[in-house]
């Protein structure tokens, strides 16, 4: 009985991560659609985490804040990846997002982890990145049938460079191995020490342009759910499930967020963007199935959990 509990736990917990990070790419690009910059969404996600936040820094030694491994991951993860993300979504719709976010990553991930330490994937593996590809195939042709695509390239490129950090953001948490509760309140609090300064005196500013009730909704929501929540929740999944029964959860991201947008958003889903979307879910679902004993992925992560003071293993992507 308490199996089952545990069991039904971890799956609720991975169904909120899930709903949470399909949540941010259509509040990201709601956001976009508004006035509001991604240097307005961004000022919004940093100040409001990092306040949540203030109140449990006592506990982190004063020697951790000077670790340049730290403020690297802050910057890749907490600065440069939602400048780009957030600034993607002025010009490319949710659907695009969910292919190249979170349905590209075990691909981007696999490639960075072969070029920087050599690691092969598995032959299952392989299948999965396979299934990927041929989405983003997919979900490229309009760009060729009559260039009708073009319009949203500069969002996508965006994007993708946003996916492209967090495969980097990815693979250096996996090697320098902080603890969770620790890189969650760096990735908040240090690029708001960084980039508000910054935002305040120097850029445009676009928060009068919008209701008051949309500035609350995206500082909550980008300063809580994805930052906070989300976090909480996925390494409570992967302690009650294990690794790949949580990332195959996680791997519906992509055609969650990309379907709803249409109803959601009022954005087209044309025949080749819902192929993209279910080769791209299908290939990650894939990649993340069970391994066989002595056949881990190349990209899984030793996330320490603080409070049982040991490692879970675990697929960023």
């Amino acid at each position: 009985m308490e199996t089952h509990k545990n069991q039904l736990q971890g799956y609720l917990a991975a169904a909120g991560t899930l709903a949470i990070w399909s949540a941010f790419i259509l509040f990201s690009r709601l956001a976009g659609k508004s006035a509001l910059s991604g240097y307005d969404v961004l000022a919004l996600r940093v100040g409001t985490a990092s306040l949540l936040l203030l109140p449990f820094l006592r506990d982190i030694p004063r020697v951790v804040w000077r670790d340049a491994r730290l403020w690297t991951l802050a910057m890749l993860g907490g600065l440069l990846y939602g400048l780009l993300v957030y600034t993607g979504f002025k010009y490319a719709p949710a659907a695009h997002g969910a292919i190249l976010l979170p349905g590209v990553q075990p691909l981007l991930i696999t490639l960075m982890g072969w070029l920087l330490n050599r690691a092969r994937p598995t032959a299952a593996r392989v299948v999965g990145l396979a299934g990927i590809t041929l989405g983003v195939s997919l979900a490229a042709v309009p760009y060729f049938a009559g260039g009708s695509g073009f319009h949203s390239l500069p969002g996508d490129l965006l994007i993708l460079g946003a996916s492209l950090v967090w495969a980097l953001y990815s693979l250096l948490v996996k090697r320098w191995a902080f603890d969770p509760w620790v890189l969650t309140r760096a990735v908040a609090i240090l690029p708001a020490l960084v980039f508000l300064p910054v935002y305040f005196l120097f850029l445009p500013q676009h928060l009068a342009e919008v209701p008051t009730a949309t500035l609350v909704t995206q500082a909550l929501y980008q300063g809580i759910g994805p930052t906070i929540v989300a976090m909480l929740l996925f390494l409570r999944a992967i302690s009650l499930l294990g690794t790949e029964r949580t990332a195959a959860v996680i791997a519906l991201v992509p055609v969650v967020s990309g379907l709803a947008a249409a109803p959601l958003l009022g954005e087209a889903l044309s025949p080749w963007l819902v192929g993209g979307l279910f080769f791209v879910t299908l290939g990650a679902w894939f990649a993340a199935r069970p391994q066989p004993a002595g056949k881990t992925s190349p990209t899984s992560v030793e996330v320490p959990a603080a409070p049982q003071n040991r490692c879970i293993r675990t697929d960023i992507a």
